[in-house]
C-alpha cells in the first residue's frame, strides 16, 4: 500500500474537507476554525502532524475533544466549544489561551458570520500593551499558585503532582512568550523558546529551563534509551480513564517527534514532550503495574522524583521571581500598568 505523501497542502484540503462533511451532518456547528502547526512555517516534525480544529456549537458540549485517526502519520485534534465562551470577545482578548487561538486562526465554515465578528472584535486591541501583559500574566499567577502548594507541604511528588510541576514549568514559560507572541505548542516547546527569551532580552533562561526538566543530568543515549520504556507504559493504557491528550492515534505522532528531535543539533529539545507525556501516562497507569518503575526510575535521575525534587521547587521560585522582574521590565517599557 502506498502511504499517502503529506504536504500542508494535502493537510488544508483534509481540514477544509472535515468541516465541509461536518457542517451537512451536525446542524448545531455554528462554526469552525483551524488553529496550531498548520498555520506556521512548519507543519510537520518526524513527518507526524495533526490538524486542529476548533468547533464551536449552539448547544452545549458533551464532548470537550475528540480525536480522529486518518494514517498512521496524521490525526484530527478536534476541540468542541459552545458558543457561549465566545460571548464576550473583549474578555476573549485577555484569554491567555482562547484569545490567541481566535487572534491568529484560520476561519474555515461561519455563514452567520460568528467567528468573523469574534475575530475582528479580539484583534481590536490585541497588542495593547495592557492586554499583552494580562494575557502573560495570568499564566505567571498560575505557576506561581503551584509553587506556593508545593511549597506548603514539601515532600515527593506522586504521579499527579509530578504533572502539577510541569504545568507550573508550562506557565512560567509561556509568561514570558506571551509577551512576544502566542502559547507555545509541546512538541516544539524547547524548539521555539529559546527565540520567546531572546525577545525579552533574556536568552538565559532556555538553559535555566533545562535545569529545572533535569537536563544537565542526561545525555541523548539516555533519552534514547528511555523511549521503549515509554512506549511500552504508553501501550499499556487502558482504555477507560485514559487522558484525551493520550489517545492511541497520538502515540506515533509524539514517538516520531520525539526521534526526529533526538536526531538533531538540539536533542535535549526532546526532554519536554518525552517526560511530560510519560508523566501523564503515568497518572493512568495502575498503582502495581511494573511500567511505573522505569518513569520512577527516570524521574529520580532527572531530579524531578524523590529526594530531588524539593530542591527543583527551590529553584522554580527562584526562576519565578525572574520572569516576574521580567514582565515588571516589559511593563515599564511598553508603557503597561505593572499588574
Amino acid at each position: 500500500m502506498v502511504a499517502m505523501r503529506i504536504t500542508p497542502e494535502t493537510l488544508h484540503k483534509i481540514a477544509q474537507d472535515t468541516v465541509a462533511n461536518r457542517s451537512r451532518s451536525d446542524h448545531t456547528l455554528l462554526a469552525a476554525y483551524l488553529q496550531g502547526s498548520l498555520l506556521g512555517a512548519s507543519s510537520l516534525l518526524g513527518n507526524t502532524a495533526d490538524i486542529d480544529l476548533f468547533f464551536v456549537h449552539t448547544d452545549e458540549v458533551r464532548e470537550g475533544r475528540e480525536f480522529v485517526r486518518l494514517t498512521d502519520e496524521v490525526h484530527l485534534d478536534i476541540a468542541h466549544h459552545s458558543h457561549r465562551l465566545y460571548r464576550q470577545p473583549r474578555q476573549l482578548r485577555v484569554h491567555p489561551w482562547l484569545g490567541p487561538a481566535v487572534y491568529g486562526c484560520k476561519i474555515l465554515y461561519d455563514p452567520q458570520h460568528f467567528m468573523d465578528f469574534t475575530q475582528a472584535s479580539v484583534r481590536g486591541e490585541y497588542y495593547r500593551s495592557e492586554n499583552v501583559l494580562a494575557r502573560a500574566h495570568q499564566q505567571f499567577e498560575h505557576a506561581r499558585q503551584i509553587w506556593m502548594d508545593f511549597s506548603l507541604d514539601p515532600h515527593p511528588p506522586s504521579p499527579v503532582e509530578a504533572v502539577k510541576y510541569l504545568r507550573a514549568l508550562e506557565h512560567a514559560v509561556n509568561a514570558v512568550a506571551c509577551l512576544s507572541g502566542a502559547p507555545l505548542t509541546e512538541r516544539r516547546f524547547l524548539i521555539e523558546f529559546p527565540t520567546r527569551a531572546k525577545a525579552v532580552r533574556h536568552p538565559g533562561l532556555e538553559p535555566g529551563l533545562l535545569g529545572l526538566l533535569g537536563g544537565p543530568f542526561v545525555d541523548t543515549p539516555t533519552l534514547r534509551g528511555w523511549l521503549p520504556e515509554w512506549h511500552a507504559a504508553y501501550a499499556a493504557l487502558p482504555a477507560e480513564g485514559m487522558p484525551p491528550r493520550l489517545h492511541p492515534c497520538r502515540r506515533l505522532y509524539y514517538e516520531r517527534g520525539m526521534a526526529t528531535l533526538l536526531e538533531g543539533e538540539h536533542p535535549l529539545q526532546a526532554l519536554w514532550p518525552l517526560w511530560r507525556t510519560w508523566t501523564d501516562i503515568a497518572t493512568s497507569l495502575p498503582d502495581e503495574t511494573v511500567h511505573l518503575n522505569a518513569w520512577q526510575t527516570a524521574g529520580e535521575q532527572l531530579g524531578l522524583l524523590g529526594s530531588g525534587f524539593n530542591s527543583r521547587v527551590d529553584a522554580l521560585d527562584a526562576y519565578l521571581d525572574q520572569v516576574e522582574e521580567i514582565q515588571e521590565t516589559w511593563a515599564r517599557e511598553n508603557g503597561a500598568q505593572a499588574l
